[in-house]
């Protein structure tokens, strides 16, 4: 019914200008940005306040970020531990590591010759009959045993002395390098999400928010009106609409404009309207009438404010 009395106001404020006068009746309206964050949190600062211009990148408003720069600091700590795993891993170990593993390994060997020596007296008295088989079979057992320790150190000792670990473990460090590096650029997009910035130059319409309230994530908190988002919608009539077409040069005037702002149709709509309902018929085909909307440019868009009546003269 709004919409059906607005139409009907229009039509008739055209029906009572000069027959000549083929000027198009119209309003300014505007496309905001609303500008969200989107997660939720307390507002802590609101840096524009409505009516402000803002450049793009200007500062709008930030929510509390605790929460998400702890979690960029602990992703920034797991990149630091792995990459220092790789760089370790390409490495050869140290000289005193080495020197370690092959005093163990000397100590092994050391260990197999005195089980070897004791093997042989125990094999000895064996057959003379002075210990049982249960005793000679634990010394060979022994035996056995100190002799695989002293192969798992010479392969220790040869390991050791690789220049760089296996390339396999490498991948495997790089790819944990890769999920950290990963987690790290995650965190940074969701802390750099609960400040927001003006996407473009634009007037601030208006704030949503207060400093101290909660926002939910996703609600707007500004509202932005960018002067290339202005645009004038018009109504032509049946009969004339042959004559406009997207593209089109207008003219637009309106109380207190100085001179005509230029303009250039963008769109026109599909479909017709009417006010009031009529019937479809050759003697009323008149009260037909289809939106059209035109936009001015952004240098002269600023001279308009939404809701603003506007008459439009095509050329």
């Amino acid at each position: 019914m709004r919409r059906l009395a607005r139409l009907a106001a229009i039509l008739a404020l055209a029906g009572c200008t000069n027959p000549g006068h083929n000027a198009l009746q119209g309003y300014a309206e505007g496309e905001y940005v609303k500008v969200a964050a989107p997660f939720a949190g307390q507002l802590q600062r609101l840096s524009v306040k409505r009516g402000d211009q803002v450049k793009s990148g200007d500062p709008l408003f930030a929510l509390e970020q605790a929460n998400e720069a702890a979690a960029r600091r602990e992703a920034a700590d797991r990149l630091s531990r792995a990459q220092a795993q790789v760089d370790n891993l390409r490495k050869a170990k140290r000289v005193t590591e080495i020197e370690a593993v092959r005093a163990e390994l000397a100590q092994a060997e050391a260990d197999l010759k005195l089980a070897e020596a004791n093997l042989k007296r125990q094999e000895e008295l064996f057959r003379q009959k002075f210990i049982s088989q249960e005793r000679l079979d634990d010394m060979r057992t022994q035996f056995t045993r100190q002799r695989a320790r002293v192969q798992e150190m010479r392969a220790q000792v040869a390991t050791a002395t690789l220049p760089v670990a296996r390339a396999d473990e490498i991948r495997a460090a790089e790819a944990e390098v890769a999920a950290a590096r990963a987690a790290l650029a995650q965190a940074d997009w969701r802390l750099d999400q609960k400040a927001q910035r003006a996407p473009q130059d634009a007037l601030v319409q208006e704030t949503l928010f207060v400093v101290g309230e909660w926002v939910p994530a996703g609600a707007p908190v500004v509202s932005l009106l960018p002067p290339g988002n202005i645009k004038v919608r018009f109504f032509v009539p049946e009969s004339q609409l042959g004559a406009v077409r997207v593209g089109q040069p207008v003219q637009m005037n309106c109380d207190g404009c100085a001179v005509a702002i230029p303009g250039t149709v963008t769109y026109i709509a599909p479909q017709a309207e009417f006010t009031p309902p009529v019937i479809y018929s050759r003697e009323r085909r008149e009260k037909l009438v289809f939106l059209v909307e035109a936009r001015p440019p952004p240098a002269d868009a600023t001279k308009l404010h939404p809701g603003q009546p506007v008459e439009v003269t095509l050329k």
